[in-house]
């Protein structure tokens, strides 16, 4: 077997940092900050149980059986009511309903990349996107972002000189410095896309989990067919039943359809039932709620444990909603290597350098705030600000 040739982009993958990570921190013993998991004791499992049970009696044989790769009729239309309420005009036909969001981008990334294609991205940018677009082997041309989200002067002169084939974003919430780009930012992006004619991919997974400030307008909402939008229920219901989608314009349909086709026939039949089933007699809007009631909660005592703890030289952003904090280390320090100490401090986070497609980084990381309870994340936060006031002062240095 070791001397079987395999693809080029097989040899060049990387297996994802997080989900790696996450191997160690099963311990029962380590806070864990690292994944961005969804608290569990908050899955409504009494509602998919009871859906489970409805989706068998009324729809038992349809439900187990093969169906059309773009997804059932029933959960686009209920996707297209929900999303024209936000201001984005569409209809079922709009919509492929994909194995979460992550099959979103390697659907897109089928369908636009080649070799040397250039993505025009956000520095730092989710790296599950990196991880999905990377099989194809493009390059990627990144915006440093400021607290409006990306920094639009630096776009033109990179279209020009590079022409992205589409520019990706995770505008609200990002993943995973938890920013937002401002409305004045979104209009200005819109504008560029369309004087250079090239598509903006709107990862959208957390705009409905806002705790404060605003609400804004999606980049979709705002500008309709020049955007393809990804979404997914795994944050606002569950991430184990895998259903995500991809909305976007009408003539783009079929040749997403055809990359869907090659890689499963359809997302699990089963699966979509039961997802429209549970969200259909409202009792979607009324779980999203109550999540946002409780991650608020773990936002706020996170942000009040890193005020009260971390060492005066670590910075960190204060989101308005989504599961992220980005902290920034001083200049010197290799959040990398100093992830060892503070497992065996009995802590864990994700060390920031996965995040930026070309290097960089090392003082950088993400912490989660949605997974841990109130009482976890002060003991972890004040864990981790031993581990830094200790290693900080005698910093871990970049390439030591």
């Amino acid at each position: 077997m070791t001397s079987w040739i395999f693809a080029k982009r097989a040899a060049s993958m990387e297996t994802s940092a997080i989900r790696e990570l996450l191997k160690l921190t099963e311990h029962a013993d380590i806070i864990s900050f690292a994944g961005g998991l969804p608290a569990p004791e908050l899955f409504p499992v009494e509602g998919i149980r009871r859906a489970c049970q409805d989706v068998l009696e009324h729809y038992g044989p349809k439900a187990l059986q093969y169906s059309i790769s773009s997804g059932i009729h029933e959960i686009r239309i209920f996707l297209a009511d929900r999303l024209k309420k936000r201001g984005i005009e569409v209809s079922e036909d709009n919509f492929i309903i994909t194995g979460g969001s992550q099959q979103g981008l390697d659907i897109i990334g089928k369908a636009f990349l080649d070799s040397g294609a250039v993505i025009l991205c956000e520095n730092p940018t989710y790296l599950g996107a990196i991880q999905a677009f990377s099989a194809y082997r493009p390059a990627y041309v990144t915006v440093e972002m400021d607290e409006e989200g990306m920094i639009i002067d630096e776009v033109e002169a990179k279209i020009r000189r590079y022409h992205p084939r589409f520019i990706y974003t995770v505008p609200t919430f990002q993943n995973p410095t938890g920013r937002t780009m401002s409305y004045k930012r979104r209009v200005q992006l819109i504008e560029l896309a369309k004087k250079y004619s090239i598509p903006i991919v709107d990862d959208n997974p957390y705009s409905e989990l806002r705790y404060s400030g605003e609400e804004m307008p999606s980049v979709k909402a705002l500008a309709g067919d020049w955007v393809i939008q990804l979404g997914t229920f795994s944050k606002i219901v569950s991430p184990g039943l895998r259903i995500g989608w991809i909305v976007a314009p009408l003539d783009l349909m079929p040749v997403l359809e055809k990359m869907k086709q090659a890689l499963d026939l359809h997302t699990n039949t089963f699966s979509q039932y039961v997802v429209w089933e549970y969200c259909k007699e409202g009792r979607l809007e009324q779980h999203i709620e109550r999540l946002k009631k409780a991650y608020k909660q773990r936002r706020d005592v996170m942000l009040e444990a890193m005020d009260n703890y971390m060492p005066e030289e670590v910075f960190w952003t204060k989101p308005e909603g989504g599961l992220f904090l980005w902290v920034h280390l001083p200049q010197e320090a290799n959040s990398t290597q100093l992830l060892k100490y503070a497992i065996e401090n009995k802590v864990a986070y994700v060390p920031g350098t996965g995040f930026f497609p070309n290097g960089g980084g090392y003082n950088t990381l993400r912490m989660n705030f949605s997974n841990a309870n109130e009482e976890k994340i002060k003991t972890g936060v004040k864990r981790l600000a031993e581990v830094f006031k200790k290693h900080i002062e005698r910093p871990v240095m970049v390439g030591t």
